[in-house]
């Protein structure tokens, strides 16, 4: 099948081997390059090409994701608000990972009691707006800002603010700071930040726990949101503020396609999180 194949071909450009594309898509390895093999026979173009331990796309194989990729998961979006929902059909809720500890744990309990269909999986913002876009998550619960063609709901829930975590007392803005990555579309806002305020990143992770723990121990300072702050229970001696960091803020949203509100599960699920996470986020932290 035409978008089987393609849609493999979507998951093998991210996750870059033959396995994880499997563990993905739960199916066998065997059963990923026979869908890619079809694929390629099927366009007459050669998509893939070994490159060390993983598999690297060929440029045909770009320029197709490039022209094809939001519309194949737009066409499974669609497709998924067709399916018939029962009182088992899994319910997904993919989530920031900084947000699942931050927030969503403090009252997830419940539902999941009163709801044993659900799941909760972590991922990036890119990936989590993917994934509700495609029909693969129903609802998703991401930090950092979103594109302006989003074609989903979004609400906005609050805006969190950061503090620079460091080992050694500081009484002026830091020169450089290790951050998380700054290529991620979601987070690239900082990076302009930043500059203006003359602060090189030194480093970039691709957790805030990671960053956090470096600074901690004594690596250099680093750009930590309040999520991860109050979930390690940084101590307040380590936690600092500047005026530049009240243009840091990210924007925390919950995204989901309209037609959600049309399943009672999702709809319990949506307005519990959108009720608890602000009152979560009025709750005592580290620094007060």
């Amino acid at each position: 099948m035409l978008l089987e194949g393609i849609e493999t071909l979507l998951v093998l450009s991210q996750e870059k081997t033959m396995s994880r594309t499997g563990s993905r898509l739960y199916i066998g390895q065997s059963a990923v390059s026979k869908r890619i093999a079809n694929l390629e026979k099927r366009l007459g173009k050669k998509l893939i090409e070994p490159d060390g331990r993983q598999i690297k796309l060929t440029p045909d194989a770009l320029d197709l994701i490039e022209r094809i990729g939001t519309s194949v998961n737009e066409l499974k979006g669609l497709i998924s608000e067709e399916q018939q929902h029962s009182d088992q059909t899994l319910i997904r809720i993919d989530c920031s990972e900084t947000l699942v500890a931050g927030y969503l744990s403090e009252f997830i309990s419940p539902l999941l009691a009163q709801d044993p269909y659900l799941t909760i999986t972590t991922n990036h913002t890119p990936r989590i707006v993917e994934h509700v876009r495609s029909g693969d998550a129903m609802i998703g619960f991401c930090a950092g800002h979103l594109s302006a063609k989003l074609g989903l709901h979004a609400t906005h829930l609050f805006d969190e603010p950061f503090k620079i975590v460091s080992h050694q007392p500081l009484n002026c803005a830091p020169k450089t700071l290790i951050t998380n990555d700054l290529n991620n579309p979601a987070n690239t806002y900082q990076a302009a930040l930043l500059q203006q305020s003359q602060i090189v990143p030194c480093m970039q992770m691709d957790s805030y726990t990671a960053a956090a723990q470096l600074a901690i121990k004594g690596a250099g300072p680093a750009l930590v949101p309040m999520s991860i702050i109050k979930t390690l229970h940084i101590d307040e001696a380590l936690c600092f503020d500047f005026a530049f960091l009240s243009a840091l803020t990210r924007p925390i949203h919950l995204i989901y396609r309209p037609t959600a509100l049309k399943n009672n599960r999702a709809k319990t699920v949506i307005e519990t999180i959108e009720d608890a996470v602000p009152r979560v986020v009025l709750s005592p932290s580290p620094l007060t």
